[in-house]
């Protein structure tokens, strides 16, 4: 799905959501199945990071 035209993205750069092929891959998140999907990937990243940290904290057993 990789730079499919129908996928869409958001870039980091300039903080915008792009569909298909747009800036260089470093520099953006995604794919995401659709336009507001795209527009939450910050939110999303912040969300599976706060979850990671949880899981890795009750593995630690604190």
């Amino acid at each position: 799905m990789a730079d499919d035209e129908n996928a869409w993205y958001y870039c980091l750069t300039h903080k915008t959501v792009e569909r298909g092929v747009g800036c260089r891959g470093g520099d953006r998140m995604g794919p995401y199945p659709d336009e507001a999907t795209a527009s939450r990937a910050l939110d999303i990243a912040r969300e599976k990071t706060a979850a990671a940290d949880e899981a890795a904290r009750k593995w630690d057993g604190d």
